[in-house]
C-alpha cells in the first residue's frame, strides 16, 4: 500500500518531483564528467610514462632494486616468463639489461646508464624509433648505439663517431667495448636524455658477460584498472622474484598524481556540496508545503514510523528517476568524449608534445566510476533527507491541520 502510495505521490506534484530528480540528475552527471576526465587523463599520464621507461610491472631479482648490480639478474629463457606472457591481462612483455659504464668520447668522459633492447619489440612499445632525430634506429647489428641529444651534445659527437663503453660486467668481469653511434634520440626526460644509451639486447649481453640474464622483465597491462590484481597474481605465480608495480618504481610520479587527486576531489566535494544545498532545499520545501497533508494521515491513524516510510519510499522513486536521468543524459556525453577526446591547444599542447604525450584530455569509461558516483550521489540524498524526515517525525497535528508549520 506505501508503495503505491508513494508512486501517486510523486504525480500529484509533477513539477516537485521532476525538479528533486533533475537536482539529482545534475550533481550525477557533473561528477561523472568530472571524475571520467580526471581518471582518464591519470590513466594515459600513466601509461605513457610508462611507456617512455619502467613499464607498468616489472619482474627484477629481489636485491635488483637496492642494489643496482649486474650481479643481480634474472633468467632470459622463455621458460621463464611464460606464465606472465599467458596472462590474460598483460600486453607487453619486454626483457632489458639495464646498468651503468663510464661512457667516452674524445677527452671527454661521463657515467651513462645503457638499456639494452629488443629492437623490435622496444619499438612497438614504447615507440622510441619516432623519437629518433638524427641517423637511423637500431638494427640489431654488431657495435651500434642511440644517444639521448643532451649526452651527443655533451660528447660533441655525432652519427657516425665512436664512443667508449667501459664497466665491471657478470661476476667483477671487464666489460668494454667500442661502438658506432647508428642515432641521436630526443627523449622527453630532460635527466634520462643527458645519459641514455640503447643498444640492442644480445650486444648488452655481450658486453656485461651475462649470457641468457636480464636484469628485468618489462610488463604492460591491457587494463590498468586490473593491475592491482594482475600484480597480485604475478607475485604468486613468481614467488621468488621481485613483482613491482609503477607506483614502487616511480615514487615521485605516483605522488604527484596522489597530490593532484587529493585536489581533484576536494573540487568534487565542492561541486556535491553546492548541489547537496539545493537538494536539501528542495526535499526540505517538498515536507514543509505538504505538513497539512501528513497531519491528515496522521490524525486518520497512520503511525508516525511508517509516515517516515512513506517518505523514504518516495525519496527512493525520486532517486532511482534522478539516476536513470542523469545515466541517459552523461552515457551518450561520455562515450562521445571516449571516443572524441578533448584536444588542447597553445602552450599547454606544445608543452605535452615536448613531453612525448598526446595533447588530449580523454575520458575514461569503467563500471566502478559509475557504480560509485551512483552511491555517493544516494548517499547525498540520504543526508539531505535526514533534517526534512525528523520535520515530518516531529510534525504538530493541531499546527499541521491549521497549516503552521510548529513541531513539538
Amino acid at each position: 500500500m506505501l508503495t503505491k502510495l508513494a508512486w501517486r505521490n510523486l504525480w500529484r506534484q509533477k513539477r516537485r518531483t521532476l525538479l528533486t530528480a533533475s537536482a539529482l540528475a545534475l550533481a550525477l552527471v557533473l561528477s561523472l564528467f568530472v571524475r571520467s576526465l580526471q581518471e582518464g587523463t591519470y590513466a594515459s599520464y600513466i601509461d605513457n610514462a610508462a611507456r617512455f621507461y619502467s613499464g607498468l610491472i616489472q619482474l627484477q631479482h629481489p636485491e635488483f632494486g637496492d642494489s643496482q648490480s649486474i650481479d643481480d639478474l634474472m633468467p632470459g629463457d622463455e621458460a621463464f616468463i611464460a606464465v606472465a606472457q599467458n596472462h590474460p591481462n598483460i600486453s607487453n612483455v619486454l626483457p632489458r639489461i639495464e646498468s651503468f659504464a663510464l661512457a667516452a668520447a674524445g677527452d671527454k668522459s661521463k657515467g651513462a646508464m645503457v638499456l639494452g633492447v629488443e629492437p623490435q619489440l622496444e619499438n612497438q612499445y614504447s615507440g622510441i624509433a619516432d623519437k629518433v632525430i638524427d641517423g637511423r634506429y637500431l638494427d640489431g647489428g654488431e657495435n651500434q648505439v642511440l644517444l639521448g641529444e643532451s649526452l651527443a651534445r655533451f660528447f660533441e659527437i655525432e652519427v657516425g663517431d665512436e664512443i667508449v663503453l667501459y664497466g665491471q660486467g657478470y661476476r667483477g668481469q671487464t666489460a668494454a667495448g667500442l661502438y658506432k653511434v647508428q642515432g641521436i634520440l630526443r627523449f622527453p626526460m630532460p635527466q634520462l636524455d643527458s645519459m641514455l644509451i640503447y643498444m640492442p639486447l644480445a650486444q648488452a649481453q655481450a658486453l656485461y658477460s651475462t649470457e641468457n640474464q636480464v636484469t628485468n622483465w618489462l610488463l604492460h597491462t591491457k587494463d590498468l584498472t586490473q593491475l592491482a590484481q594482475t600484480h597480485s597474481e604475478l607475485q604468486s605465480a613468481y614467488p621468488n622474484t621481485n613483482v613491482r608495480d609503477w607506483q614502487d618504481l616511480s615514487p615521485e610520479m605516483a605522488q604527484q598524481i596522489s597530490l593532484d587527486k587529493v585536489t581533484g576531489v576536494f573540487m568534487i566535494y565542492l561541486l556535491y556540496g553546492v548541489v547537496g544545498f539545493g537538494l536539501f532545499a528542495t526535499l526540505l520545501m517538498m515536507t514543509l508545503e505538504r505538513q497539512r497533508e501528513f497531519s491528515v494521515m496522521l490524525a486518520t491513524g497512520m503511525l508516525r514510523t511508517r509516515l517516515l516510510k512513506l517518505i523514504g519510499i518516495e525519496s527512493l522513486f525520486i532517486a532511482g528517476l534522478g539516476v536513470l536521468i542523469g545515466l541517459a543524459v552523461a552515457s551518450p556525453i561520455l562515450a562521445y568524449f571516449y571516443f572524441n577526446p578533448i584536444t588542447m591547444t597553445g602552450e599547454n599542447a606544445e608543452m605535452m608534445l615536448e613531453m612525448g604525450f598526446k595533447p588530449v584530455l580523454p575520458m575514461q569509461l569503467s563500471a566502478d566510476l559509475f557504480i560509485n558516483q551512483v552511491i555517493i550521489v544516494l548517499v547525498l540524498l540520504a543526508l539531505c533527507l535526514i533534517y526534512p524526515m525528523w520535520r515530518a517525525y516531529r510534525l504538530n497535528l493541531v499546527s499541521g491541520l491549521k497549516g503552521g508549520s510548529d513541531a513539538n
